[in-house]
């Protein structure tokens, strides 16, 4: 086998495979190269998705005449000169590979003009051609100072690699999305972006929150909570979507790593861990967060795209991030964070298949509640939460008096939403999902202190189980125990109920336990009390929550209220739908034509 050693131009292409898979990864090269020599304009000329032409051209301190032959020669970089360098990266680009690589699968024109005016032949602007990556002289240009490159007909001497391209609208698609990407990550940057001699997006140079709503837009912004975290010299800052408005979409997910936008799955899984307890099914979150930490604790370099890194203390990382964004989504709720109702609402229909479920009165803490109104009393509000018979419906709020964040109950709708009157209008909420989140924060907390108190049933409840499930439960039963379950088994195929937790205590015995026991079923009970016990606990809170068609009085309503507005994570259910929705005054003004 003969060894022999590859031409340049050869060696270039192969390097074009791993950093031009597309245009669009041209084109984030260039757009890095402008923004690390320090550019605040830069505008991009696309055709035919950027197949046939990209062109961009910035303001940045540009490239002097005898250094754009360098700037095109593979391995040649102004950004890192030693190990050290390397080791503490600051900026975008760096390996001295994507010009090179680029201006050998295309036809391509470099200009400059530097703006040290010192330099000889800063006095004009210089270009030069290359063509697969045979180079020419530098030629006179005009232009002011900043660097122009033209790309036209990428992949036009590898034909092979030119086939695997998408569609126009497919590349033209990518290459929009590098640009809001850097677009995001540096607001203080105007972009100007055209397609086929069309302007397509056009950014303003601002702040950090205008360019958001500008990229990411308005239902984002309005949807969203702010993030700014920090232990010691790592820092998290950015936003995150609020769960009621999550959708199946991850586009809408943008993490920038000290300004470079990475794909990263520990800090995925750190964003999916904080919304676990709250999201819906299989929805992702959207946000925009940008992390800050020392260069040198943070490897840019293990990957040739630069999308990929890797942390010195990942699991510090990890944590961090975790804690951050799951404090700020558990926050109880506020007048400030109150979700809004999707659209115009639609007048309330008749929901057929409901049928009264045996219930007893609601565990909620109503006589501790009402001591939260006796201050009121006299005020406006006495018929209002006495839950008298022959009392008002509903009063309004007295002046002076401020309504706390879910307001005051005025009825049941249905005998499934409670409606409540607050300073911003009017609250709407899913009674039985929020008595389910309540419940439920109520068993974890009771769980983690290793207190969970248990009702003992009057007359223990007999049930007919499968042989396994007998089997399985027999050596756990102490464990079942302490969170609140005393069960023993009388056969080999009967289980009777002893005790149930007393959050619990109006919930059906027999159906609870077989709740459990199917669980314990399927994961069995060392699983079930370990990695899944939140999934059992928020079982277990939809059989101890309130159901429909449940008469609540006026003092239980706002015992409700109350309850959810001290809960954590109190603005959805434990399957991520939302418990409550604010319509404001200027809505309902708006529905029905006042002031117009």
């Amino acid at each position: 086998m003969l060894i022999r050693v590859l031409p340049d131009v050869l060696i270039s292409q192969i390097a074009a495979g791993e950093v031009v898979e597309r245009p669009a990864a041209a084109l984030k090269e260039i757009l890095e190269n402008s923004l690390d020599a320090g550019a605040t304009d830069i505008q991009v000329d696309l055709e035919q998705g950027g197949i046939k032409r990209i062109r961009v051209a910035d303001n940045g301190s540009g490239i002097a005449r005898d250094e754009l032959a360098l700037a095109l020669t593979r391995h040649a970089t102004s950004k890192i000169a030693s190990l050290a360098d390397l080791e503490q990266v600051a900026s975008l680009g760096f390996r001295g590979e994507a010009l090179a690589s680029i201006a050998a699968i295309a036809r391509v024109q470099l200009a400059s003009r530097g703006a040290n005016a010192d330099h000889p032949g800063a006095e004009h602007a210089w270009a030069v051609q290359v063509e697969g990556g045979r180079l020419g002289e530098p030629a006179p240009a005009a232009r002011a100072t900043g660097t122009t490159i033209d790309i036209q007909d990428l992949f036009f001497n590898t034909p092979a690699r030119r086939k695997f391209l998408k569609t126009e609208a497919t590349e033209y698609a990518h290459c929009a999305e590098t640009v809001r990407r850097l677009a995001l990550a540096n607001p203080q940057v105007a972009f100007t972006l055209s397609h086929n001699g069309r302007v397509q997006l056009r950014l303003n140079a601002g702040s950090a929150a205008a360019r958001v709503r500008q990229v990411m837009g308005e239902a984002f912004e309005r949807n969203t909570i702010a993030v700014d975290a920090a232990a010691g010299a790592l820092r998290v800052s950015g936003w995150v979507i609020r769960p009621g408005a999550a959708t199946a979409s991850r586009d809408s997910q943008h993490v920038f790593v000290n300004g470079r936008y990475v794909r990263d799955k520990l800090i995925v899984h750190a964003l999916k861990e904080a919304y676990r307890d709250v999201l819906h099914h299989q929805l992702n979150p959207a946000y925009c967060l940008f992390i800050s930490l020392p260069p040198d604790a943070v490897d840019v370099n293990v990957h040739p795209a630069k999308t990929e890194i890797r942390f010195r203390d990942s699991r510090g990382v990890h944590q961090f991030l975790f804690h951050a964004v799951e404090r700020l989504l558990s926050a109880p709720v506020t007048g400030s964070a109150a979700p809004e109702a999707p659209g115009t609402p639609a007048a309330p229909g008749f929901r057929p298949g409901f049928v009264a479920q045996q219930q007893g009165s609601m565990p909620l803490q109503v006589n501790e509640a009402m001591a939260f109104y006796a201050p009121l009393q006299g005020a406006g509000l006495r018929g209002q939460d006495s839950g008298e018979e022959g009392a008002p419906a509903a009063q309004p709020l007295p002046d002076g008096i401020d309504a706390p964040p879910l307001g005051y109950a005025l009825g049941q709708l249905h005998g499934v939403y409670v409606l409540a009157q607050n300073a911003q209008g009017l609250v709407l909420v899913d009674m039985h999902a929020a008595h389910e989140r309540v419940v439920y924060e109520k068993l974890k907390t009771a769980l983690d202190a290793r207190a969970v108190p248990a009702q003992t049933l009057l007359i223990p409840v007999a049930l007919t189980v499968d042989a396994r499930d007998a089997a399985e439960i027999s050596p756990h039963l102490a464990s079942l125990r302490e969170i609140g379950f005393e069960l023993s088994v009388t056969s080999p195929t009967s289980v009777a109920v002893r005790s149930v937790p007393w959050l619990l205590k109006n919930a059906d015995p027999v159906e609870l336990t077989r709740a459990v026991l199917r669980e314990v079923a399927e994961f069995g009970v060392a699983r079930l009390l370990a990695e899944r016990r939140n999934e059992l606990l928020a079982t277990l809170a939809c059989h101890g929550a309130v159901r429909a068609n449940r008469h609540l009085t006026l003092p239980e309503m706002n015992a409700l209220l109350r309850e959810m507005e001290a809960t954590e994570r109190g603005g959805q259910c434990n399957h991520g739908r939302p418990t409550w929705f604010q319509v404001s005054l200027r809505e309902l003004d708006a529905m029905f034509m006042r002031g117009r």
